[in-house]
């Protein structure tokens, strides 16, 4: 029986669809925390997976945890090193890096010809103030984010110069978009779901605030997968090299459609509540497609 490792230090419902969906054609999955993975390079392939006496046949990453620099570091060394041994893992760990890092996001969008709002990222205080009093002098506000985040934690809207924080406040990185304007109480933008280099399903999500994210209350809407949308989700997961992505647009009054966010472990219970595709079995068929000659129950 195929074997796989879903990287996760809290599984809840996305674990369970998951799991399910992998026994669904025959197939295993166990639980497995990256913390708890490590070198052994004395070992026949020199890596430790618990709960695997012989290296899975494929890993789905689910979650990351916190940690420190090295832990983090480490962690995406194992990722690395899976991919080594010729497994496929479900995204590796460069397109996390790729996503995690929202700078080197901005880049990959802008350089593929991704429409993406104007952003700037320094660590220089002054040159982050002069930033703000540059566009809020002609009208702008701004989005200041964690360069790492997610789930619409630590956003600031910046409309005076009074409103950026210190450099200490935000780790000594200032990442700073311009803010797109849906109009006050009509807060909305759509998450385009991604699998396989495929948009598949799309929703609308409408925010109580500004902040749009599920997370944080956002309600979940039905939405159709234009033509427009398809190609930008399906771009700027070709940019950043995603087996699958959660895409997030926004539609600028002034310049169109543009994406805002990218998501390399993007969350999907809020579309799912309004879609009719099943995305955990079309994620895991996905990966289960990526395993050599394997013969799958219920898939003929």
């Amino acid at each position: 029986m195929r074997r796989f490792a879903i990287m996760t230090d809290d599984p809840g419902w996305h674990g369970d669809e998951l799991r399910a969906a992998f026994a669904l054609r025959g197939c295993e999955a166990e639980f497995v925390s990256l913390a708890d993975c490590r070198f052994d390079i004395g070992t026949a392939h020199g890596l430790i997976i618990p709960g695997f006496e012989v290296l899975p046949d494929g890993v789905f990453v689910r979650s990351i945890s916190a940690g420190t620099l090295e832990q983090i570091t480490l962690r995406l060394g194992v990722l690395h090193a899976l991919q080594e041994l010729g497994l496929p893992v479900y995204n590796d760990a460069r397109a996390i890096e790729r996503s995690v890092d929202k700078s080197m996001t901005s880049f990959l969008l802008k350089l593929r010809g991704i429409p993406t709002p104007p952003t700037w990222v320094c660590e220089s205080e002054p040159a982050a103030r002069a930033l703000v009093m540059r566009e809020t002098a002609a009208g702008r506000e701004l989005v200041l984010k964690p360069l790492f985040g997610s789930q619409g934690k630590g956003l600031r809207r910046i409309a005076d110069i009074h409103d950026l924080p210190t450099a200490n406040e935000m780790n000594g990185v200032f990442y700073l978009q311009r803010f797109i304007d849906c109009g006050e109480g009509n807060w909305h933008d759509w998450r385009v779901f991604v699998i396989g280099g495929r948009a598949v399903a799309a929703m609308i999500r409408r925010g109580k605030t500004w902040i749009n994210n599920v997370a944080q209350g956002a309600d979940c809407e039905a939405a159709e997968l234009t033509p427009r949308l398809r190609n930008l989700a399906e771009g700027a997961s070709r940019a950043l090299g995603m087996d699958y992505a959660g895409i997030d647009v926004i539609h600028d009054p002034e310049s169109g459609y543009t994406v805002i966010e990218v998501n390399s472990i993007p969350a999907w219970k809020g579309l799912q509540a309004v879609c009719s595709l099943n995305i955990a079995q079309s994620l895991a068929d996905d990966l289960l497609a990526r395993v050599p000659a394997l013969q799958l129950m219920g898939t003929r």
